[in-house]
């Protein structure tokens, strides 16, 4: 299995993956800055990937500034995370690991701050590692046997720690026996569908369709598909989500053909701090991703441009989120306070 994001000798590796298919390289980053660069030109992408990637950022920041006194090295560290806290705004998996790195920072023990901001970034790994896995066993009980899946965007191994949020369910399915086929949209305008999604489940050798965003209506309608599964990158309290653009359209479609949507995401991603999706930040992306297509014009000038990189699904449209603590469904709001009373309860 490929993943995204590894410590290795002390460096971060990323798989960068604005190169692929055509190329799988990966790039060891040794300061926060390339870290932030890194993020924001979405060579690493995906909520959960982005989390884990900014945390081992905050201890590149703590190596690079070791020989400094401690008030210097803590002064150096905040300037890390803040600028890591501006490089993408919609996906909160970023921001609930740099608090996580902030308190980690304040924390008196262990006395060496490198120590302390490593532990904690390796602990923020393995829980994504573990919310994928459980996420997987979850979700696939929600798939039928012999289904037709259809999916948007790229939320597999390579958007995450470990197994996938949306592809890690629909595989685990899959070697279950329970998936046919995929249906993968191409996810316009930088194609994470058709590169990434496609590229990771002919690895694992399900057959997949590939189609463009457009064709989502007509396939529910002349073809038998049985459940929709997307990730997310933010969702509200109240069960709105916050995924990459174009769900929004599959989920009415979805509705409008009583196909079940599922949404697959890490705890993480929920913000229990707003009331629905109309708070979630949308990232308005370069106006160039829509008018070049592989590097080259396609668009007639003197038009505006708009370039959304997410949309927000209301929850009425959401048939059940599915997390690594058990799988919701409507009313989100009691039940997701519910969950994180009976998780804090246990001391989680």
């Amino acid at each position: 299995m490929t993943y995204s994001v590894e410590w290795i000798d002390n460096k971060l590796q990323l798989l960068d993956q604005s190169r692929l298919p055509h190329e799988e390289r990966y790039d060891m980053l040794t300061t926060v800055a390339e870290v932030a660069d890194a993020i924001r030109t979405m060579k690493v992408r995906g909520a959960p990937a982005i989390g884990v990637a900014a945390a081992y950022g905050v201890v590149l920041a703590a190596r690079q500034s070791e020989r400094a006194d401690t008030e210097a090295r803590t002064q150096t560290i905040v300037a890390a995370i803040e600028e890591l806290e501006t490089t993408r705004p919609t996906a909160v998996n970023l921001f609930s690991a740099l608090n996580r790195m902030r308190a980690a920072l304040a924390r008196p023990e262990p006395a060496d701050i490198t120590s302390r901001l490593m532990d904690e970034a390796v602990r923020i790994h393995d829980d994504e590692k573990k919310a994928t896995t459980a996420m997987s066993t979850y979700g696939a009980s929600l798939v039928p046997e012999g289904a037709t899946v259809l999916t948007h965007c790229n939320a597999g191994a390579i958007a995450t720690a470990a197994h996938g949020t949306a592809l890690g369910v629909i595989i685990h399915a899959y070697r279950m026996g329970r998936v046919k086929r995929v249906i993968a949209t191409e996810t316009r305008p930088l194609l994470q569908g058709a590169r990434l999604t496609v590229w990771e489940l002919v690895q694992e050798g399900i057959p997949t369709t590939l189609i463009t965003d457009s064709m989502v209506g007509h396939v529910m309608h002349t073809q038998a598909v049985d459940c929709v599964i997307v990730g997310a990158d933010r969702i509200a309290s109240n069960g709105d989500v916050a995924n990459k653009i174009g769900t929004y359209g599959i989920a009415v479609l979805a509705h409008a053909h009583h196909v079940p949507f599922y949404v697959a995401a890490p705890f993480s991603t929920i913000d229990m701090g707003i009331s629905d999706g109309g708070q979630i930040p949308i990232e308005q992306r370069r106006v160039d991703e829509v008018t070049s297509f592989g590097g080259q014009p396609v668009a007639a000038g003197g038009s505006d441009v708009l370039n959304p990189s997410f949309d927000v699904t209301p929850n009425s449209y959401v048939t059940s989120i599915i997390t690594e603590r058990g799988i919701l469904s409507s009313p989100y709001l009691s039940r997701l306070k519910t969950m994180v009373e009976n998780h804090d309860g246990k001391g989680g």
